[in-house]
């Protein structure tokens, strides 16, 4: 299933070099998108794209981004799986932004390099286990076909529990959603891993 995904190491868009599409607004005028900005700045040295194209326009949306944001922290599903997920539907779908965001984040919680490298051979990669690959596969069939077989939902249901799979299945969707956000508007990476790193 995964011959057509890109390399990681490859964005599948040019959005990584592009502008956005609307100008980043750097002084917001609401009080509230201004003191997101300095919390952004506080947790991630930077105020993402996101963030001053999309929320400083739609202010009324940063609750609800706060929402999704705290709920997917309250997931039972382990956060190395959690990001592998994420990783997997941004590279299929070519959200550099989110790409580099999942990245960043799982070289802040340890994620093994060897997994992450190998993402995109999960099928056959010995550094992942069946439950994994169920997850994987499921994450995939659903990007690209908004659907999964019966044999694909069996496989799943074999490692995953019911709240499990429904986690893992809002997990899907919302990253195909922060996805369907950030390529329109031509938001690409911001270069969070380089921050993280302190290479910036």
């Amino acid at each position: 299933m995964t011959d057509a995904v890109p390399p990681l190491s490859e964005s599948a868009s040019d959005d990584e070099t592009e502008s956005p599409r609307l100008a980043p607004i750097e002084d917001p005028s609401a009080w509230k998108t201004q003191l997101t900005y300095m919390l952004a700045r506080w947790q991630q040295g930077t105020v993402i794209t996101p963030l001053k194209v999309v929320w400083a326009r739609m202010p009324e949306g940063l609750r609800l981004a706060y929402e999704m944001n705290k709920l997917e922290g309250r997931l039972t599903l382990t956060p190395t799986l959690r990001l592998l997920v994420k990783e997997l539907v941004a590279t299929i779908n070519g959200c550099a932004f989110c790409q580099d965001i999942a990245q960043a984040d799982a070289q802040a919680e340890d994620v093994s390099s060897e997994k992450w490298d190998a993402l995109l051979e999960y099928e056959s990669h010995p550094a992942f286990d069946a439950a994994e690959r169920a997850a994987l596969t499921y994450a995939e069939e659903v990007t690209r076909t908004v659907d999964a077989e019966d044999d694909t939902f069996n496989a799943l249901r074999a490692h995953f529990d019911e709240r499990e799979v429904v986690e893992l299945t809002w997990l899907v969707a919302l990253e195909n959603y922060y996805n369907l956000l950030n390529r329109p508007l031509g938001i690409g990476s911001d270069n969070l891993c380089e921050l993280s790193n302190g290479t910036e």
